[in-house]
């Protein structure tokens, strides 16, 4: 069933129910994958969000998987649609987990131990961050303006700013776990979920593809929804003709969206689950 927004030229297609061993104490959880500053994208996804909400009568959770900034045309507009309320969307609580891109902005941004290296990393071509620099700087006024957190919360909003220092690693609901990159397959969870953000890639939760995406073997238990991996770097690890479907205890929510214009989430509960797909520009 399609659901669009009349103000925005982006379509958002709704996938019928397919059956899942998620077991989520009842609760309807709403998971947005990579957004990239597809700001248009996102708020038809969020328009669709709230309606499918208000159709549920028990608790309802909105979760972020990360990856909300750079490469895309409008990095601040995601960063205002993410920062909203609960009530904006008609949703319980929302919880917003960190993605490598904003840990390699944060990072860049900070005076710490990997702000040289980070500041390379996001400027590179390919992660993207440039475009965002560009963007704070206009937004200010200032095309000299050098990264900073101070230039940042001038651009988005000190409120902005706090979600995005204060955002989780991981997320766990009944027997599913919410997370930007994934799990080892052969490591310890609770060990390899430590590790916190501020130690830049060795957080590897938010940056690992391989021992996670061709790793059969399943996760103890845990069914594990992410982010990260957009289709055209998930084939090659797992042959799937669809990456946005549950197999082997995992489903993937990235749809590449800076370059397909694809933004995807899906709609989860006790048994069951459907994929949400904004597509607007090619």
């Amino acid at each position: 069933m399609p659901l669009a927004s009349p103000a925005m030229p982006v379509s958002v297609d709704v996938s019928p129910w397919k059956p899942a061993p998620c077991a989520l104490d009842g609760e309807t959880v709403f998971a947005i994958g990579d957004i990239h500053g597809c700001a248009h994208e996102l708020a038809s996804l969020l328009d669709t969000v709230t309606t499918l909400a208000r159709e549920q009568p028990g608790s309802r959770h909105l979760v972020y998987l990360g990856d909300v900034v750079d490469r895309g045309p409008d990095t601040i507009g995601a960063l205002k649609l993410w920062a909203e309320d609960a009530a904006a969307r008609g949703v319980d609580r929302i919880d917003r987990l960190i993605g490598n891109h904003e840990i390699v902005m944060l990072l860049a941004m900070a005076d710490g131990p990997h702000a040289e290296r980070a500041l390379a990393l996001w400027l590179a071509d390919g992660t993207g961050g440039a475009k965002v620099l560009e963007e704070m700087r206009r937004a200010v006024g200032d095309p000299r303006a050098k990264p900073s957190y101070e230039l940042a919360v001038a651009a988005n909003g000190e409120k902005v700013m706090r979600l995005l220092m204060t955002q989780r690693s991981h997320l766990r609901i009944g027997n599913t776990l919410f997370v930007h990159g994934g799990l080892d397959g052969q490591s310890d969870q609770a060990a390899f979920l430590a590790t916190p953000w501020t130690a830049f890639t060795d957080a590897r939760w938010a940056w690992i593809t391989r021992r996670f995406l061709d790793w059969q073997g399943g996760f103890g238990g845990t069914l594990v929804v992410h982010g990260h991996t957009p289709p055209a770097k998930h084939w090659p690890l797992t042959h799937m003709e669809d990456p946005h479907l549950f197999l082997h205890d995992r489903l993937g929510l990235d749809g590449g969206s800076a370059v397909t214009g694809v933004v995807v989430g899906a709609e989860i509960q006790d048994g069951r689950y459907r994929i949400l797909k904004a597509r607007g520009r090619p």
